[in-house]
């Protein structure tokens, strides 16, 4: 439990909890063709303290349902959405992903960036399925192989971390075959993961340290944090995470 205060603690202060931006964001919009004027309703699943969910906020008329299984972090999306005047678009979920209080057919677009890895990536989008208008849009990004062999070292690291990391098209494949037609994919750069998420995170670790004075516990979180910053910098060009955007069959 003490580990997981402390993973908390490092990140809740933090912009995004892993790789994306704003302009990313824009872009998976733009290429999922939503209406910016439609009043829509939108579940942000993992939004951790609301790097996208604000933007959604900002840029569509839409009701966003912002569920994350830590209350810490919703706790700081609710102060950031106060200070933006969007707090009457935003309702905040503390719950877990596999265990949505959601009715069938109740969204227009379910979103989810670089979180659907918590109950693994065909589990996510069989289960969120139903709960998608027809016609409706999963927007979600997952890591993924950018090139179809990689280092060993590199493989092995990823396959014990998340054992269903894939190349691209295996990843639409899975859409294909559970109910979603897919029309859009692409790579989330490498200022995604440098200057949004990992520069960040390096900056704020000596802050960390004596917050928690300096205890192992701390320690191990920030040598496992800088194990996959070096493994990311060594290897850059054969993992990312992929932005994956399909619409709900009839």
């Amino acid at each position: 439990m003490e580990d997981y205060q402390l993973l908390i603690d490092l990140h809740k202060s933090a912009n995004r909890q892993g790789p994306g931006g704003d302009a990313e964001t824009e872009k998976a919009l733009s290429l999922a063709m939503i209406n910016r004027a439609a009043p829509l309703k939108i579940a942000d699943i993992g939004c951790g303290t609301g790097a996208s969910t604000l933007l959604l906020a900002r840029l569509l008329k839409a009701q966003i349902t912002a569920v994350d299984f830590l209350q810490d972090f919703l706790e700081v999306l609710v102060g950031r959405a106060e200070n933006m005047g969007l707090s009457e678009k935003i309702t905040t979920l503390f719950c877990s992903m596999d265990n949505l209080p959601f009715g069938d057919e109740e969204y227009d677009v379910i979103w989810s960036e670089g979180a659907i890895y918590n109950i693994g990536f065909e589990r996510g989008v069989i289960d969120w399925n139903r709960y998608l208008k027809v016609g409706g849009l999963l927007v979600v990004s997952e890591i993924t192989w950018i090139t179809a062999s990689r280092p060993l070292e590199l493989q092995k690291h990823w396959e014990g971390e998340y054992p269903e990391i894939d190349v691209a098209s295996s990843k639409i494949g899975v859409l294909e075959k559970n109910g979603y037609s897919p029309i859009g994919y692409f790579v989330l750069p490498e200022h995604c993961w440098l200057d949004n998420y990992y520069r960040p995170m390096q900056d704020s670790f000596k802050d960390f340290l004596n917050r928690n004075g300096n205890s192992e516990g701390a320690r191990a979180i920030v040598e496992v944090e800088n194990r996959e910053i070096e493994l990311y910098e060594k290897y850059k060009t054969h993992y990312s995470y992929g932005v994956y955007i399909a619409r709900k069959l009839g």
